[in-house]
């Protein structure tokens, strides 16, 4: 079966639930949200903002992004809490090129909507449509300092694949240690359906 974004998109939004009951809605960004994405990125403390790759406190880099949404490419998925973006996650894909078979995961959630499951859930759901895109690995990259962030993938499956000491500046000049790992998204069912 071929994977159609369109077909995918339909399935939203979700509505999930969270830990001590709580509830969001997930969907894919809109061209609309614009400021209430920005809003997201202005509640991140100022020293995790650092380790994000984009001037996010930019409203021109997110009216950018929301005006030329490209799914097949970058697809964002918001959660809301009472109607506000409280996080995202995003499946990056190339869509061609030696590394065409392999998507990135990003997550970010608002420190006051941490701790009730929302970022795992977002990657779990990410992760998903990724496999569904027969997507064969998944890699999240990330700084030495974000090791609760790792923990979280860690129980999610991710692997550390590379560990490069100093390697990348923050926004400041910073140097940092830099991780990559990677989720291998070949299902039993699938090993199991070869040679038999």
């Amino acid at each position: 079966m071929s994977f159609s974004i369109e077909l995918e998109l339909q399935k939203f939004p979700k509505h999930v639930k969270l830990k001590e009951n709580k509830r969001a809605i997930l969907r894919p960004l809109e061209k609309s949200d614009e400021k209430d994405f920005h809003k997201l990125f202005l509640g991140i403390p100022e020293q995790e903002r650092m380790f994000i790759k984009h001037r996010v406190t930019d409203i021109k880099v997110i009216r950018d992004w929301c005006k030329k949404i490209d799914f097949g490419r970058n697809l964002p998925i918001v959660a809301l809490i009472g109607g506000k973006i409280v996080g995202v996650a995003t499946l990056h894909q190339q869509l061609g090129g030696w590394k065409r078979h392999i998507g990135r995961v990003s997550v970010l959630v608002h420190p006051d909507y941490r701790g009730r499951g929302l970022a795992t859930t977002l990657i779990e759901v990410t992760t998903d449509i990724a496999r569904r895109a027969s997507l064969e690995k998944v890699e999240a990259e990330f700084i030495g300092e974000q090791a609760a962030a790792m923990k979280m993938f860690a129980m999610l499956g991710f692997c550390k694949l590379i560990h490069l000491e100093d390697y990348v500046k923050d926004m400041q000049a910073i140097t940092h240690d830099y991780i990559l790992m990677g989720l291998n998204l070949k299902t039993d069912e699938e090993y199991a359906g070869v040679g038999g």
